[in-house]
Order: C-alpha cells, then sequence, then structure tokens
C-alpha cells in the first residue's frame, strides 16, 4: 500500500515562507520521480515542482522559480517543498506526488491528500 501524507501548509503573510514535507511510506527510490503539485478553488490542478529521485534533478514551474525549492531526504523517505517569497497566488491546496513503474510501460501516480496553504495579509 502507498501512502504519501503532507504535512506543514498553513496560513502565511505574503513573503512569507513555509516548508511542506510529504512522508512516503517508503523508500522514495521506489518511486521515479516525486513533486508537487497544487490547486486553487476552481482552477485546473498545476505542476510545481519535481524531482528525480535517483539523481536529485529538479524542475520548477515558472510561476514558483527562484521562490521555492524541492529536495528530499532519502533516509527519512521525506521530499520537501520549501517555499519562501510567498505570493496570494500561491493559496492553493498543495498535493505530493510520486509515480512509479508497477507494471507496463506508464507510470502510475500517486497522490496525498493535499494540505492547504494561504497566503493572506
Amino acid at each position: 500500500q502507498v501512502q504519501l501524507v503532507e504535512s506543514g501548509g498553513g496560513l502565511v503573510q505574503p513573503g512569507g515562507s513555509l516548508r511542506l514535507s510529504c512522508a512516503a511510506s517508503g523508500s522514495i527510490f521506489s518511486f521515479v520521480v516525486m513533486g508537487w503539485y497544487r490547486q486553487a478553488p476552481g482552477k485546473q490542478r498545476e505542476w510545481v515542482a519535481t524531482t528525480i529521485t535517483s539523481s536529485g534533478s529538479t524542475n520548477y514551474a515558472d510561476s514558483v522559480k527562484g521562490r521555492f525549492t524541492i529536495s528530499r531526504d532519502s533516509a527519512k523517505n521525506m521530499v520537501y517543498l520549501q517555499m519562501n517569497s510567498l505570493k496570494p497566488e500561491d493559496t492553493a491546496v498543495y498535493y505530493c506526488y510520486a509515480g512509479k513503474y508497477d507494471s507496463g510501460s506508464y507510470l502510475t501516480d500517486y497522490w496525498g491528500q493535499g494540505t492547504q496553504v494561504t497566503v493572506s495579509s
């Protein structure tokens, strides 16, 4: 059974920082890729950042580049999203994502239940 559990969300002022955590039920190296998505009310789910677990390479959406940093701690089966210089438009439910090859040539997607981030003065 795969479980991804997010934590660290909350209310923060514009310009502030939060660190989100994603705890995986097993080794993060079981997954090819892990990352973060977000969804604001009435909007499509949006990709934020991903990391290739084996290499640690990272990619970011243009909207968060230079402000957010994704990282991992394999010993703790954790992936993090450090969010700095937060803006009101960052307000959303943030979801942890993981993908792995359970079978076939397509990745199987796994999702956490989300954690709310609200940026407001």
